[in-house]
C-alpha cells in the first residue's frame, strides 16, 4: 500500500514538472514570436513608406530642378530597403529613409510652387500619417522587447532561455536626427 502510494505520488509530481516546464516553455515561445509579430508590423508601414517614395520623388521632380542629389538618395534607399531582408538592415536603410525625408521637407520650404501642389501636399500628408503609425509600432515593439528581456531572466525562465539560447533583443532607438527639433520653420 505504501508503495503504491509513492508511485502515484512520484507520477503526481512528474506531471507537476512537466506541466510546469511546458508552461514556461510556452510562455518563452510567446514572447519571442509577440516580439517578431511587432517588427513585423513596423516593417509593413516602413514598406508602405517606401512605397510612397517614387510618387512623391516624381512630384518633386517636377518642380526642384537643383535638388537631384537628394532625390536620388531617396529612391537608392528605397530600392535598397526593398531589397534587403536582414532586419537590422533595414532597421537601419528606414532610419536613413527618415534622415533623407525630413532633408527633403526642410529643402521643399524653398520651393512654394511645390508647397502648393496638391498632389504634394497629399503626398506629404499621407507620409506623416505613416510616421505616426512607425512610431506608435516602435512603442508597441518596445514594449514587446520588454518583455521579452524580462521573461528570459526571470527566476526559473532563465533556466530554459539559455538551454534554448535565448537572447536579449535590442530596443529601438530614436536617433539624434529624429530628436532634433529646429521649430517651426517661416
Amino acid at each position: 500500500m505504501n508503495q503504491t502510494v509513492a508511485i502515484i505520488l512520484l507520477i503526481l509530481l512528474g506531471v507537476v514538472i512537466i506541466s510546469f516546464l511546458i508552461n514556461l516553455y510556452n510562455k518563452l515561445v510567446m514572447l519571442k514570436f509577440n516580439v517578431d509579430k511587432a517588427y513585423g508590423n513596423i516593417d509593413v508601414v516602413l514598406k508602405q513608406r517606401a512605397d510612397e517614395i517614387p510618387n512623391l520623388v516624381n512630384v518633386a521632380k517636377h518642380f526642384m530642378n537643383y535638388e537631384e542629389n537628394l532625390l536620388a538618395r531617396l529612391t537608392e534607399l528605397r530600392t535598397s530597403y526593398n531589397q534587403t531582408a536582414d532586419a537590422d538592415k533595414r532597421t537601419e536603410l528606414a532610419n536613413e529613409t527618415s534622415k533623407a525625408l525630413s532633408s527633403f521637407f526642410a529643402v521643399s520650404e524653398n520651393y512654394p510652387e511645390l508647397k502648393s501642389s496638391n498632389n504634394f501636399l497629399e503626398l506629404q500628408k499621407r507620409i506623416s500619417e505613416l510616421e505616426n503609425k512607425i512610431a506608435d509600432r516602435r512603442e508597441f515593439f518596445n514594449d514587446s522587447v520588454n518583455l521579452y528581456n524580462i521573461g528570459i531572466h526571470e527566476f526559473p525562465n532563465v533556466i530554459l532561455a539559455k538551454m534554448l539560447g535565448y537572447k536579449d533583443k535590442t530596443l529601438l532607438e530614436i536617433t539624434s536626427a529624429e530628436k532634433h527639433y529646429d521649430g517651426v520653420q517661416f
